[in-house]
């Protein structure tokens, strides 16, 4: 594969290995639906730091580790130096050969061109091959997104979720345009604990919503983070620890 892509997006891996491990630790669950197999040649699109890929090398021995962000693919190679790991973006990635399955976990609602990235995903499988994904769907951390967005325009700032959060039906419908055969496709409610007790939510909002904070000094954004928290702590704060509302679509799909 080549890197055809310049990452846009600054990721704090530290953090994200310290105080979000959910994100990698719930994706465990969606390798059962992947079920690799020893001789199968695998790619993990969007690996993050690597925990993941790594978990997949224990069943395939050709896994490939995948994701747009330097900084992560750094801390990928660090973490897990045996395997192997690459940048390159998912709406624009090639194979050499191609592969047996392409695996992402919490990846895809980071990009809005889904057409695209599908299109890559069926160009980078054999015939037959399979698609296991699990992202944001409809609905996904919708109480802290227009809760954030409320606070904003309250201060006069417009910002548009930069998220892609489809329902099943619109998901399933660009597969099945794009070649693919939908074998399961489930949106799936998951309440999801917040590490770092009372600040928890303010760690998600720094680590993963950016976007919405982009542009405002330090001090605004510890201004709209501490209006949304308090907005948000009868719903979502919870014996001292936040829960965030997540919604994921998880899917299985065959490349014709």
């Amino acid at each position: 594969m080549k890197n055809l892509s310049t990452p846009n997006k600054h990721w704090d891996t530290n953090l994200y290995e310290d105080k979000h491990a959910f994100v990698w630790k719930y994706g465990e669950e969606l390798l059962q639906l992947l079920n690799p197999q020893p001789s199968e040649k695998i790619i993990d699109l969007g690996c993050g730091t690597g925990q993941l890929t790594e978990k997949i090398a224990n069943y395939s021995t050709n896994v490939i580790g995948v994701d747009s962000s330097t900084m992560m693919i750094a801390k990928a190679r660090e973490n897990y130096p045996q395997l192997h790991f690459e940048v390159d973006d998912a709406r624009v990635f090639k194979v050499v050969e191609p592969v047996d399955a392409v695996f992402s976990n919490a990846t895809l609602h980071w990009i809005q061109e889904a057409i695209a990235v599908i299109k890559h995903i069926r160009q980078a499988l054999k015939s037959g091959g399979r698609f296991v994904a699990e992202f944001g769907g409809q609905g996904n951390v919708k109480a802290i997104t227009s809760n954030l967005e409320e606070v904003l325009a309250e201060k006069g700032i417009y910002k548009e979720n930069p998220w892609y959060f489809p329902s099943i039906a619109e998901y399933s419908s660009i597969l099945e345009a794009e070649g693919f055969d939908v074998i399961y496709a489930a949106l799936v409610t998951r309440p999801t604990p917040l590490n770092d007790g009372d600040s928890g939510l303010a760690n998600w909002i720094k680590m993963f919503a950016t976007d919405y904070l982009h542009g405002l000094t330090e001090s605004d954004q510890n201004s709209v983070i501490s209006i949304v928290e308090e907005r948000l702590k009868p719903a979502l704060y919870k014996e001292g620890t936040w829960i965030a509302d997540y919604r994921r679509l998880r899917v299985l799909a065959i490349n014709n």
